[in-house]
């Protein structure tokens, strides 16, 4: 395989990354409020680099009968039925992530999508949860395989609190902005990005022997 011929499709066996965050209500997927989802989209270059390419994200209105944890809010600032946050149903704002990352998938032209998050069984699960309530059926992701950010971090520069591996890989972190989802994601993207490409030499090495 040629440099040239690195697409995401043949780097991840057939699988779009897409990176995920939300931010909720408690820890409980099942009982505690989705309040806001971000997703950046990643592209990669003809040289087998990758980088993040758009970002996108929703403001959710809790579901009835949602828990909300005071503790929760007290981490990520938000204000659930604040007018201003201009959030829309649950419902609405899945079918609206689900329907771009689709298109990402036809425009890599890729089988399924693969959430990579920072703990990311932990987004898996609230989309998961929040899709099934909504009876949103044939989810574009994967139901079971993800790329955490925390064990890959882990691996490579000992640490695994987002803040941190971000600094060990020279990212820089903002605590002002963080915790919420627009933030979080694209931060997770951006490492994401930085642990794949200081791979790409071994993964290129690799398939140019096959």
């Amino acid at each position: 395989m040629s440099e040239s011929s690195v697409t995401m499709a043949n780097r991840f066996r057939g699988f779009v990354p897409v990176v995920i965050d939300v931010e909720t209500g408690g820890f409980s997927a099942k009982t505690d409020a989705l309040l806001e989802m971000a997703l950046v989209l990643l592209e990669m270059t003809d040289d087998g680099i990758m980088q993040p390419v758009k970002t996108s994200t929703w403001q959710v209105d809790p579901f009835e009968g949602a828990n909300i944890e005071d503790a929760s809010l007290a981490v990520n600032g938000i204000k659930p039925y604040n007018p201003l946050r201009m959030a829309r149903p649950e419902e609405d704002c899945l079918r609206e992530m689900f329907g771009e990352i689709r298109k990402e998938m036809k425009l890599q032209k890729c089988k399924r999508a693969i959430l990579v998050g920072h703990n990311a069984s932990f987004d898996l699960g609230f989309i998961q949860a929040g899709a099934a309530r909504c009876k949103i059926g044939n989810s574009p992701l994967h139901p079971f395989s993800t790329f955490d950010t925390v064990s890959l971090s882990g691996l490579i520069y000992g640490q695994t609190v987002l803040a941190r591996a971000c600094q060990a890989a020279g990212l820089g972190w903002n605590s002002d902005k963080a915790h919420g989802a627009t933030y979080d994601t694209e931060q997770t993207a951006e490492l994401f990005c930085e642990i794949v490409n200081s791979w790409a030499p071994h993964y290129l090495g690799a398939v140019s022997d096959e």
